[in-house]
């Protein structure tokens, strides 16, 4: 190195890129993590962010938003703020609903299916290809219509749409898995099926099912909310992110604040979902 480039260099510090390579990814992860905990403590405790009745008159209509009320007022006097905190229950229960649905039965009948392999591997793959081939807001509708309309209805419908995603992946795991050197090394030293099945194969096949549960999280809001915009989830004036959207639409041109506020409090929660599922795909890379 010459004297004027180590002039006109600035000084290294050891460790310096690779920290800044390490910390980056955790500094990105803290936003999504905010924004997941506060929607989570507006659906468990609500009345900690606002003290607004989220379905009574509390001040004139299409009042927009101000220090006393943040997104405004609806079109019959209610604070806006408070239907959509008071409504991450509905959505946010909802989703956790649909994902446990999604997630215990499809990556069960994975397992199951990667793990046995044979006439039970071609049944159940079989039953997957069936619900993968029925678009999803269909098959949500029909099993809402079959269970009735609700936002429990429409957390189980919006599960069964994901089981097959669950499915799937859990079997395209435990397949790969199950003809790893340690696997057969486990069944070499007297290993049994379940044992070996138990301690090695799940260990090392449910990290992507994790991910894919976060990432099916964001995506159940989603579906609840069109769910709820088209009229088959909590019924009014029950307060749901989906009904918000829903009801604010004929006011767009006058009273933009009844759309677009509840609209960004979704699209927010999806994106730190989204991002969440990242990071831990990321962790399982690394």
């Amino acid at each position: 190195m010459t004297a004027a480039s180590s002039l006109t260099s600035p000084p290294r510090t050891p460790g310096g890129p690779a920290r800044r390579g390490v910390l980056a990814p955790r500094v990105g992860i803290v936003v999504p993590i905010i924004v997941l905990v506060v929607a989570i403590l507006w659906a468990i405790a609500p009345g900690l962010f606002t003290g607004q009745n989220p379905t009574a008159t509390v001040a004139p209509a299409l009042q927009a938003p101000s220090l006393e009320h943040w997104f405004g007022t609806d079109a019959t006097g209610r604070d806006v703020f408070a239907r959509v905190v008071h409504g991450a229950s509905a959505s946010i229960v909802g989703a956790f609903v649909a994902v446990l649905v999604g997630l215990v039965v499809g990556t069960a009948a994975g397992i199951t299916a990667g793990a046995v392999g044979g006439v039970v591997d071609e049944i159940l793959m079989r039953a997957v290809d069936v619900l993968l081939a029925i678009p999803a807001l269909l098959l949500s509708l029909s099993v809402v219509i079959l269970l009735g309309f609700g936002t429990t209805s429409a957390a189980v419908a919006v599960g069964v749409t994901s089981i097959a995603v669950f499915a799937r992946l859990a079997r395209s795991r435990v397949v790969s898995v199950r003809v790893s050197e340690y696997v057969e090394a486990a069944y070499g030293s007297g290993g049994t099926f379940l044992g070996v099945l138990w301690r090695h194969i799940l260990p090392n096949s449910l990290t992507p099912v994790i991910a894919l549960a976060a990432l099916q999280f964001g995506s159940a809001i989603l579906q609840i909310s069109t769910l709820g915009f088209l009229g088959y989830g909590a019924p009014p004036p029950t307060p749901e992110w989906g009904l918000l959207i829903a009801e604010g639409r004929n006011y767009v041109a006058t009273a933009w604040w009844l759309t677009v506020l509840p609209g960004l409090v979704v699209v927010a929660v999806v994106l730190a979902t989204n991002r969440l599922s990242q990071a831990i795909r990321g962790g399982e890379e690394q």
